[in-house]
């Protein structure tokens, strides 16, 4: 930041507050350091809650048409709504990760002297999100009337979903990270649940992307679950995703040499 940018920066926050309010990030930018216990609710609630729109819309689909692709279809709607709320509303406070792998990949880039999360954080951040996501699932059965814990019978490993999940981690990893190096991270909220949404229906495993949400979605044996024998296989693709998706951000993103 320039000296004339910080300057107006700060007659911008100083008429801000002179009128009663303060600045705020926008929506998808780097969040402020909020306190820790702050950032780990926050994903722990965003994570519940993606996954009880994730298992709770399923079972609502599944109560209301025999048609699997309508099933899907209202699965896929009410998760693109639903997470690009979450982001818009969390992620000034928490980077909205609700996911290990981002997480994970965060703090990758954070080794290698870009923006992320310390270690600390890290380890906090991803404890949070998977009990969220289990929470989330007991909450979405709940609502419907179903066993608070079923253990799901999906049986997900084929190796034709296991491809599925690499392709749609590595998609979502290189979409975040590629927004960030391009300055775009405002548009996350609809940049990143469009891309979900698209990948329920382009990607053969219904682009699950995230080890927290699967992991979650095991404890439920409804339209949306995975069955705990699956979720090994499921995990590990997605964090071979997550690598490869940040090497594709490293190629693709890659800065030029400044000229002298």
């Amino acid at each position: 930041m320039t000296a004339t940018e910080a300057t107006e920066h700060d007659r911008a926050g100083e008429s801000a507050i002179a009128a009663g309010t303060e600045p705020q990030p926008a929506p998808g930018a780097t969040p402020p350091r909020n306190p820790l216990v702050a950032r780990a609710a926050a994903e722990l609630l965003g994570t519940a809650l993606l996954v009880a729109v994730v298992v709770g819309s399923g079972i609502q689909a599944a109560e209301l048409t025999k048609d699997v692709g309508l099933q899907l279809l209202a699965n896929s709607t009410a998760t693109v709504f639903g997470l690009g709320i979450l982001i818009l509303l969390l992620g000034p406070v928490s980077g909205a990760h609700f996911n290990p792998v981002v997480t994970l990949a965060e703090w990758w880039t954070a080794r290698r002297g870009g923006a992320g999360v310390t270690l600390r954080e890290a380890a906090v951040y991803v404890p949070a999100q998977i009990v969220g996501a289990i929470a989330g699932a007991i909450l979405a059965d709940a609502m419907f009337g179903k066993p608070l814990v079923e253990w799901s019978t999906h049986d997900r490993s084929a190796g034709h979903l296991l491809l599925g999940e690499v392709v749609a981690t590595a998609g979502l990893i290189l979409l975040i990270f590629g927004l960030a190096r391009t300055d775009q991270l405002r548009f996350a909220p609809v940049a990143v649940a469009s891309y979900i949404g698209a990948a329920y229906w382009f990607t053969s495993s219904t682009s699950f992307a995230n080890p927290a949400v699967s992991i979650g979605r095991a404890f439920t044996d409804t339209f949306a679950g995975i069955a705990p024998g699956s979720l090994p296989g499921f995990i590990g693709m997605q964090l071979v995703g997550g690598v490869v998706g940040l090497a594709l951000v490293a190629l693709i993103f890659m800065r030029g040499r400044p000229t002298e």
